[in-house]
């Protein structure tokens, strides 16, 4: 089978850091799918595993943890699948990841992809869908039922990929939602999802806050820098109020600076459940076919930014690089394994798409 991998950890402007390779295709195990792959996303997380690091693989690595495709074939112990159905999930960071055209992955991290949506659009949903409904819902215990309406939410960091899902999965609990952005086309964009405050992230937060009548807020996601916010976050948490980050610090952080207001500080790894095979490791199966029927229902609209075409070394390479770049508006999804030519084929324009589905979506419940 096709795939894109790596032997060296070099910087991404090597054209050997990520290669094409032909690889056997994976055997399942008896709770596994293996899945046709047709589409991939690529997230910080590639792009921390592939970082230059003195370290050669013995056989090619295969990266990528975002993927849309059709089942192939399921192993004995399968039950909630069979060969077919079309699927999309992040998958497992300890196994072979997604950039490869056949995939064996757990059954139980797997969704039923939307209806609604393409390959494409569908394949950047599961790494940014699952850490942020976990964000939301497992750390920071907000009520999907709005028992937490009108109470404020700063997200740092929501023209991302997870600050993208997170926006709008916040709104439809009610939230008022506050998020920070700089440039013109990734302010419109959050507003877009639904933001109602949009703060500048390169300006003092505090007196920004202040100015919109939130000198404090009762729940913080920071999506972006642990370390740069930490004070920040520290000072306008409300007493008793919930933080979750999911970017590892770089200096020690003073847990000391939340201890007067009795704030609870959570880490979010999208990843614990399936490395640590926790019991309840099927719940992101089940998050995803939850947020497929909200697709589906136009309620949460697609974050990818821009699509590659074909899946292969030169777009991944590209896709990696513009994600280091930290400008990077919603998801960069990579589709496709049949075309003939080495170009990039087409990039589909973010705001544009995102108007579209906006001028489609059904009122919210």
């Amino acid at each position: 089978m096709k795939a894109v991998a790596l032997t060296r950890y070099l910087p991404i402007g090597d054209p050997q850091s990520l290669v094409d390779v032909e690889l056997p295709r994976p055997e399942p195990k008896p709770s596994d799918l293996l899945v046709r792959v047709e589409a991939v996303s690529v997230n910080p997380v590639d792009t921390k595993v592939r970082a230059p690091k003195d370290k050669v693989e013995t056989s090619p690595r295969v990266l990528g943890w975002d993927a849309a495709g059709v089942v192939e074939a399921v192993g004995a112990d399968v039950r909630r699948f069979q060969p077919g159905d079309e699927v999309y999930y992040a998958g497992d960071v300890t196994r072979a990841g997604s950039n490869a055209q056949f995939q064996a992955v757990d059954e139980l991290l797997v969704g039923h992809k939307p209806k609604s949506l393409s390959f494409a659009e569908a394949a950047g949903f599961p790494l940014t869908t699952l850490t942020a409904w976990e964000s939301l819902f497992d750390r920071l215990g907000l009520d999907r039922q709005g028992g937490n309406r009108g109470q404020s939410l700063l997200i740092i960091g929501g023209a991302g990929g997870v600050g993208s899902i997170a926006i709008q999965l916040a709104k439809l609990a009610g939230l008022t939602v506050i998020t920070t952005a700089s440039r013109p086309e990734s302010r419109k964009w959050v507003l877009d999802l639904g933001a109602d405050q949009v703060l500048d992230h390169r300006q003092p937060l505090p007196p920004q806050l202040a100015a919109i009548g939130h000198a404090e807020v009762d729940f913080i996601a920071n999506f972006n820098n642990t370390d740069a916010y930490w004070k920040v976050m520290a000072e306008v948490i409300r007493p008793q109020g919930r933080i979750v980050c999911i970017v590892e610090n770089a200096q020690p952080i003073d847990l000391n600076l939340l201890k007067s207001k009795s704030a609870a500080f959570f880490w979010e790894f999208m990843f614990t459940r399936s490395m640590f095979q926790t019991a309840d490791r099927g719940r992101q199966g089940d998050i995803l076919d939850q947020v497929a029927a909200l697709v589906d229902e136009r309620k949460i609209n697609p974050t990818h930014g821009e699509i590659f075409s074909p899946i292969c070394a030169e777009n991944l390479r590209r896709a990696h690089q513009q994600l280091e770049s930290g400008k990077t508006i919603g998801k960069i999804t990579v589709s496709g394994w049949y075309e003939s030519g080495r170009g990039f084929g087409s990039a589909q324009g973010a705001l544009g798409s995102l108007k579209k589905a906006h001028s489609q979506k059904a009122p919210s419940s």
